[in-house]
C-alpha cells in the first residue's frame, strides 16, 4: 500500500512538471512577459488596471477591418463623449481593444481610435492576452473565413461598451446603440455610484 502512495506521488509531480514545461514552451500563454492587463499602445505598454489611475475605463472591443458595427459604435462613443461634461470627461478612460492582433498593430489600433476621438486609447495585445480578456467580460468572438475576398477573413463579435473600475472590475455594460445618450446616461450613472463609493 505504501509503494502504491509513492507511485501516485510520482506520477502527480511528473504531470506538474510536465505541464509547467509545456506552460513554458507555448507563446500563447499569458506568463510574466504578457500579462493580461499589459498591453501596447503606439508608444508603449500600458496598465489596463493600474491603480494610480482612478479613471473609469469604457472599453470597446473590435477590429479595424470591422464593416459596420464598430465603426458605428465607436461613433456613437465619440458623440457621447462630446455630449458630457468636460469634468465627466476627464474621470473617463475610453479605450478601443481589437479581437484582430494579428492584423492590428498597436500603431493601427491606435490610428483607429483615435480617428473617432482623440480621447480614445487604441490598444493591441497577444492572442492569449485578447482570449483572456474576452473570457473575463464576456466578450463572444470568431474568425470567420471570407472566400474570395481580399480580407481573407472577419472577425464576428458582440458589441457592447464594458465600463471597468480601475482594478479591472466590471462594473456595467450597455449593449450597442444607435443613440448616444444612452450611453451619456449611462456614464453618468457609473461615475455617479463610483463617487458615491469613494
Amino acid at each position: 500500500m505504501k509503494y502504491q502512495w509513492i507511485i501516485l506521488a510520482l506520477a502527480l509531480a511528473a504531470g506538474l512538471i510536465t505541464s509547467l514545461i509545456v506552460d513554458r514552451s507555448n507563446p500563447e500563454k499569458t506568463g510574466p512577459e504578457y500579462p493580461l492587463n499589459f498591453l501596447e499602445t503606439a508608444n508603449e505598454a500600458v496598465d489596463l488596471y493600474d491603480p494610480k489611475d482612478p479613471r473609469i475605463r469604457v472599453i470597446y472591443f473590435g477590429y479595424t477591418h470591422c464593416p459596420d458595427v464598430c465603426p458605428t459604435s465607436l461613433a456613437v462613443l465619440s458623440a457621447a463623449l462630446q455630449k458630457i461634461k468636460p469634468q465627466q470627461l476627464s474621470q473617463l478612460w475610453p479605450i478601443f481593444i481589437t479581437l484582430d492582433p494579428d492584423r492590428d498593430t498597436p500603431e493601427k489600433s491606435a490610428q483607429y481610435a483615435q480617428y473617432f476621438h482623440k480621447n480614445i486609447i487604441g490598444m493591441t495585445g497577444t492572442q492569449a492576452q485578447t482570449k483572456a480578456l474576452a473570457e473575463k467580460y464576456g466578450v463572444l468572438y470568431i474568425r470567420t473565413e471570407l472566400k474570395d475576398s481580399a480580407l481573407d477573413y472577419a472577425v464576428d463579435h458582440n458589441s457592447y461598451f464594458y465600463f471597468l473600475a480601475p482594478n479591472g472590475d466590471l462594473i456595467e455594460k450597455v449593449q450597442h446603440t444607435l443613440n448616444p445618450d444612452i450611453l451619456v446616461d449611462a456614464i453618468s450613472r457609473v461615475l455617479q455610484t463610483s463617487s458615491n463609493k469613494a
